[in-house]
């Protein structure tokens, strides 16, 4: 047995031995044949070089669609956002005008008179209610910049106007939806472009009927409250409307316009002068209301010609999915309205009734993929040179990837905000001016401080920019965006402002009249009433940080800045990011039971610092004085104030001195109930006692700084027992 095993091992070793051999000498053969048969190397190097080369531009030009894909879905919410920005200021100016006290009765005056059965066009033309209403709003028209203004009942006629033509007659079918739908139930709206019902001068200075038009609306409202009308400010849609959108053209081909729902461009095309060569357009008229978004199947600017009329041809595969409230975006190309091969991006706007499309041609966007295409191929042919190909190929592709991702962390370190200048630095970061790279809109960006960075600075950080982009209301400062540069240093974009904070109005030219301080309060509560309802509360309410500026045309606009101090109330999570036993807010605005117990204080904390910004406004000082800090924090604990009117230069009504005592109540539950409760009875007082645009502009003119100051949020200031005022 033993033998048998013995043999049986001899054998395995023997074969194992020859199996062994047998590949080295096939391997050792192998090598001998390669070295000798030299021409195969630059048939491998070829086909190595073929599928590295298919398999690279596969993968750069999959990468570089989807770059393609994301920059054009960027830019077009870009360009979105601008037109909702600009369309919201165009509703915002329609509703001031319908708001206006004086014009406001007149017009209502003038719809009361339509209603009468015996009335005529020529009886309403020869009114003195609507010669006064024309007197009223002319001035107003020409300070904003609009050529026209209608008045439409909810019969759905013009009843009132700066043209006599259109009184008494029908509001034109695309209108008329709008009204009824949105303005008659209380909402204001921009309706897309339409040919005019009245002789209007086009872009050549042309007087014609059917020159593109477009209204912004709001409604109007009865002395009860019922709204018995609509006014509605004509816009030329060649202007401001087509100069947003001509403002995300990419490139030497890109182009951005928009549409209605059945396919026709309502803006200026960017190739005006081409759809006239090409036979879209005739000599002198216009893209707007005129170029069908149709696929003409053939390349129109090659001098090719369609074989089906322009009613037979299907939409543009981009406008056909956006009428369908389909958005998307297509890297891959489709052929657009001039039968060009292009790539777009494409949305519907279902509050204004139009679509919008950011487009380039695909042979301009691909343009480095058909170069690296040819690049490819010309080194397949350069068989002899097969290993130098490889390593170009291989070093080719690596610096492109290389490129593309700095590239891409260069657009994602601001995203599309550009620096340019530090203007303010608060505790916590700095700030700088910045613009829009497309929109070259002022801009500012904070940065949280390097030096200063730990867990609970970005969670804080980070929180203040959440609660303060959940904030909608006109009044409180705007966030445009937010992000991380490729350091990681959180930032965001807001708006720029340009004006003073209220404390250096006051600290320049003095208390301010009361009328002008309940207009400031109106839109204080307004903004922290926004707040308080969706459960923040801003804390740190003071009037450095309300900003008096003039936006949209409107003077003596206030905006509440500097939410970095507001927390989520009832969020236990939230309230344990301010430290226990610290004081949070500014010592001279500070209720007494943020100075006792500042981690369970509520809105009444806010509507505390109210009545002392209205103290500071009426009487130029604030509510109490000291030695120190301490000493005011104890006078808010304990002290009882004087009433505004004893300290007031000028007279104070009885209600608003006892509103400001009473939201200076020690006690949280004798003071108001809430910013709402005070912004009615504010409403009302500004009624009562009206602070004009008139009277802000001639307020604004004699106050004035000679260098208007740029002011930007400061970083939120933690007040933890300091020596020395704020």
């Amino acid at each position: 047995m033993t033998q048998q095993n013995d043999l049986e091992g001899t054998r395995s070793r023997k074969l194992l031995r020859a199996s062994a051999a047998s590949f080295v000498r096939s391997a050792v053969g192998a090598r001998r044949w390669l070295r000798q048969a030299i021409w195969i190397w630059p048939i491998v190097a070829g086909l190595l070089l073929t599928v590295v080369g298919y398999f690279t531009k596969q993968t750069i030009e999959r990468s570089i669609r989807e770059d393609l894909s994301s920059e054009l879905s960027t830019l077009l919410e870009a360009e979105v956002a601008a037109l909702r920005l600009w369309m919201k200021s165009q509703e915002s100016i329609a509703a001031s005008i319908a708001n206006d006290p004086t014009a406001s009765p007149l017009a209502i005056r003038l719809v009361e008179a339509a209603q009468d059965p015996s009335a005529t066009q020529a009886s309403i033309v020869s009114s003195k209610d609507l010669e006064a209403f024309r007197a009223e709003v002319g001035p107003l028209l020409e300070h904003y910049g609009y050529m026209d203004l209608l008045i439409a009942d909810t019969k759905l006629r013009f009843v009132a106007g700066m043209k006599n033509e259109l009184i008494l007659q029908s509001v034109p079918d695309a209108d008329q939806s709008i009204l009824t739908e949105r303005v008659f139930h209380g909402k204001r709206s921009v309706s897309a472009p339409r040919p005019s019902l009245v002789l209007l001068p086009d872009t050549n200075g042309t007087v014609r009927a059917g020159v593109a038009t477009m209204f912004a609306w709001a409604p109007l409202s009865d002395a009860h409250g019922k709204i018995v009308a609509a006014v509605g400010i004509r816009i030329r849609p060649q202007d401001e409307f087509s100069k947003i959108l001509s403002i995300g053209r990419s490139g030497k081909t890109g182009d951005t316009y928009a549409f209605n729902h059945v396919g026709t461009m309502v803006s200026m095309s960017r190739f005006e002068d081409d759809l006239q060569q090409i036979g879209i357009l005739r000599p002198g008229e216009e893209s707007t209301l005129t170029v069908a978004l149709r696929d003409p199947g053939v390349d129109l600017t090659r001098g090719e010609r369609p074989t089906t009329l322009v009613r037979d041809m299907p939409m543009t595969q981009n406008v056909a999915l956006a009428t369908k409230k389909e958005p998307g975006v297509n890297a891959y190309g489709y052929r657009s309205y001039r039968g060009v091969p292009v790539i777009g991006a494409w949305t519907w706007l279902d509050d204004y009734d139009i679509g919008i499309t950011t487009e380039q041609e695909l042979a301009e966007a691909l343009a480095p993929v058909q170069w690296m295409k040819w690049f490819f191929w010309g080194l397949i042919g350069l068989l002899g040179l097969a290993s130098l190909g490889i390593f170009s190929v291989t070093l080719f592709a690596a610096r492109l990837d290389r490129k593309a991702r700095l590239a891409s962390l260069e657009v994602k370190r601001l995203g599309q905000y550009a620096l340019d200048e530090k203007i303010g630095e608060g505790a916590m970061g700095v700030v700088y001016r910045a613009h829009h790279a497309m929109l070259h809109r002022p801009t500012a960006v904070k940065f949280l401080d390097l030096d200063k960075t730990n867990d609970q600075s970005i969670t804080r950080f980070e929180r203040e920019v959440q609660l303060t982009s959940q904030l909608t209301h006109p009044n409180t400062i705007t966030i445009y965006d937010y992000g991380r540069t490729p350091e990681g240093v959180f930032y965001y974009a807001m708006e720029l402002l340009e004006g003073r904070t209220l404390e250096d109005l006051v600290r320049r030219d003095g208390p301010v009249q009361y009328r002008r301080a309940i207009w400031f309060l109106r839109q204080i509560c307004g903004s922290l009433a926004e707040a308080h309802e969706a459960g923040l509360i801003h804390r740190d309410v003071k009037p450095a940080n309300l900003m008096v500026c003039t936006r949209g045309g409107v003077y003596d606009f206030i905006k509440v800045l500097d939410f970095g101090l507001a927390r989520a109330v009832d969020s236990e999570k939230q309230s344990r990011l301010t430290a226990a036993g610290a004081i949070a807010g500014t010592p001279l605005y500070l209720s007494p039971e943020a100075i006792e117990n500042p981690v369970n204080v509520d809105a009444r904390a806010d509507i505390y610092a109210v009545g002392a910004v209205a103290y500071y406004m009426l009487t130029g000082r604030p509510v109490f004085e000291g030695r120190s800090v301490m000493d005011i924090l104890q006078m808010h604990i304990r002290a009882t104030p004087s009433p505004p009117s004893a300290l007031a230069r000028g007279p104070i009504p009885r209600e608003l001195d006892e509103m400001v005592l009473r939201c200076l109540a020690k006690d949280p539950a004798q003071r108001p109930a809430s910013t709402r409760q005070m912004l009615a009875s504010l409403d009302q007082w500004g009624i009562e006692h009206p602070w004009s645009q008139s009277d802000a502009r001639q307020e604004a003119a004699r106050s004035s700084p000679d260098k208007a100051e740029i002011t930007a949020i400061a970083d939120e200031t933690t007040f933890l027992a300091k020596t020395e005022l704020q």
